[in-house]
């Protein structure tokens, strides 16, 4: 039987993967916490723990008519980012898939009510950087798949999928970190100021209620409070968190939603992002106290 043995709310800001000198000068000359905070959770973590299979819930890709999970036996190319080719201009990546997995997942959403995933191998299918930006931190020997979110899906549709992957892990026989790339709070500051709102502290947040509603929620995942989080999303959503707070509503659902008491930890501070709030929040398989899928 498989297990999940970790999963994270994980920030894939461009800026991660900026050369060191640009990264620090766009932050005051400070380093950025994402980044070493990626480099600590290798460290901590994946080194650690070992993962089968690291599965992507992707803010970045957005599909229409149904949800889909990559099932090529491996994903390799080069990436240049349709949004910033300036900053992220023909990267390599190399990344073995799961095809049983992805087969697994969609054969159990088959026989789920009001379910549509379909695992899709074809080599051309892009990648988005909330995928491959953590590739260069995290990446081992395991499998990484990725799930988009379906721009047409209400929260009921969310969490459906996060069931279906918690059973088609516990169906198989893989260890699996859930990574939900995305971002808290995802409003931009306009073309002609956002230079002067690149830094690192959280002033440069697009609004105060933004980034009051960030803390909230943030204060919450580490106390293990998900049922909060989960009650409160349709509040949330006023400050536009991003790809509608998907990335995480399919993780928790998989943790077990509501009833999940995971505390989390933080690998990084709470950062601002051209008015975005962003953040590294951990949760650890638990010995006790995660009631798991349900």
């Amino acid at each position: 039987m498989g297990e999940i043995v970790g999963a994270g709310l994980l920030a894939h800001v461009p800026t991660i993967v900026l050369p060191d000198e640009l990264r620090r000068e766009l932050n005051n000359g400070n380093e950025s916490t994402l980044y070493t905070g990626l480099h600590q959770l290798r460290r901590e973590v994946f080194d650690v723990v070992k993962p089968d299979l690291v599965l992507v819930f992707d803010s970045h890709w957005f599909t229409t008519v149904e949800f889909v999970v990559t099932s090529a036996v491996r994903r390799r190319g080069f990436f240049t980012s349709e949004e910033l080719p300036r900053g992220m201009s023909s990267v390599p990546y190399d990344m073995p898939g799961s095809p049983e997995f992805a087969r697994l997942v969609a054969t159990i959403a088959n026989d789920t009510d009001d379910c549509w995933i379909t695992p899709i191998d074809n080599e051309h299918l892009p990648v988005t950087y909330a995928t491959l930006n953590f590739l260069s931190f995290l990446q081992g020997p395991e499998s990484w798949a990725s799930i988009g979110v379906c721009q047409t899906a209400e929260p009921r549709d969310f969490e459906t999928v996060g069931h279906v992957v918690a059973e088609a892990i516990r169906q198989s026989d893989l260890r699996v970190i859930l990574i939900a790339s995305g971002a808290l709070s995802h409003t931009f500051h306009k073309l002609r100021n956002l230079r002067s709102h690149e830094a690192a502290p959280e002033a440069n947040i697009y609004s105060d209620d933004a980034r009051q509603w960030d803390h909230r929620v943030i204060d919450a995942l580490v106390r293990g409070d998900h049922a909060q989080v989960v009650n409160e999303m349709d509040q949330f959503m006023s400050v536009r968190p991003e790809g509608h707070f998907a990335h995480y509503q399919m993780m928790v659902a998989a943790l077990g939603g509501a009833a999940c008491t995971a505390p989390g930890r933080m690998y990084s501070e709470y950062e601002n992002s051209i008015g975005t709030g962003q953040v590294h929040v951990w949760f650890d398989q638990p010995t006790n106290g995660w009631t798991g899928p349900q």
